[in-house]
């Protein structure tokens, strides 16, 4: 069939619809692109360009301390992601599959580390772990273990939410055919079950990474004097002035951030093809 011609008020329908993409697309990134931009520029001052230059990248990888504080937040960061995939795998499934009383409220409770303010959350993990008297004068890396915990408190509730949401679409034949053929619980849920998570469990540590790597305010609340993460010690350096120094590292996040995200959709599509070879 011919396609039917396309009048004016559909030509400015898609007008307009390119130009509030283009403006939402603009007003996201335009700002990460100026800060990647300055970030060569030879100049202290952000406002003007004197021309390109790689030395504040050789100065961010000179300064120790700003190096330690990356490594540090790296550490965490990859702690917290494993532990809260596994704990909110885990949580994701029992949500899904089995009925208990008081299921209701703690799904409710669980909740709580998304919708609460950040700042409250904060204030929270440092008078719990003031309290309980953690010590934060362990040696590396077990220094960074209450923010880590921090950070899994808030981060596992993203991950049981992405999981659960890719179980709803979960065959349960699937499963009962497994048993039928012999396999016991754990076979099903390893080789049945954790397959089809896949995409999800890759969204989810995904989403846990991020979260843990570029959080400040309950970092700022639980660390110690000898455990300054990357966030902290860039806002400890902008409140004097934002120099190119800065921006370099928030570069170099950058760029790894990108890096682990396309990494991440490239898995979750093998994994969505193997998933489809399977079921074909």
């Amino acid at each position: 069939m011919a396609r039917a011609p396309i009048g004016p008020l559909d030509y400015t329908r898609r007008t307009w619809m390119r130009l509030t993409l283009l403006a939402t697309f603009v007003f996201l990134y335009a700002p990460i692109a100026t800060l990647i931009a300055f970030s060569f520029n030879d100049s202290r001052r952000n406002i003007v360009w004197r021309g390109f230059t790689l030395k504040y990248y050789e100065q961010a990888l000179d300064n120790e301390d700003l190096i330690e504080a990356f490594v540090n937040s790296l550490t965490i960061a990859f702690a917290s992601t494993l532990i809260a995939t596994v704990l909110g795998t885990l949580v994701a499934v029992l949500l899904w599959r089995f009925r208990f009383p008081g299921k209701v409220g703690y799904e409710g409770a669980m909740a709580l580390p998304i919708v609460i303010p950040e700042i409250c959350m904060g204030v929270a993990m440092m008078a719990f772990f003031a309290r309980i008297g953690w010590p934060s004068d362990m040696v590396w890396p077990f220094s960074l273990s209450a923010i880590t915990i921090a950070h899994v408190s808030f981060s596992f509730p993203f991950v049981a939410v992405v999981v659960r949401a890719r179980l709803e679409g979960f065959n349960r034949e699937l499963a009962e055919a497994a048993q039928d053929l012999g396999a016991t619980e754990w076979q099903v849920f390893r080789d049945v079950l954790i397959p089809f998570m896949g995409p999800g469990l890759v969204a989810g540590a995904l989403l846990a990474f991020t979260l843990s790597l570029d959080d400040f305010v309950i970092t700022f609340f639980t660390s110690g004097p000898n455990t300054v993460t990357f966030p902290v010690k860039v806002y400890s350096m902008v409140r004097f002035s934002v120099t190119p120094e800065v921006n370099a590292a928030s570069t170099v996040l950058i760029v790894l951030t990108v890096a682990l995200t396309v990494t991440a959709l490239w898995l979750q599509h093998r994994t969505r093809i193997k998933t489809a070879e399977t079921a074909g």
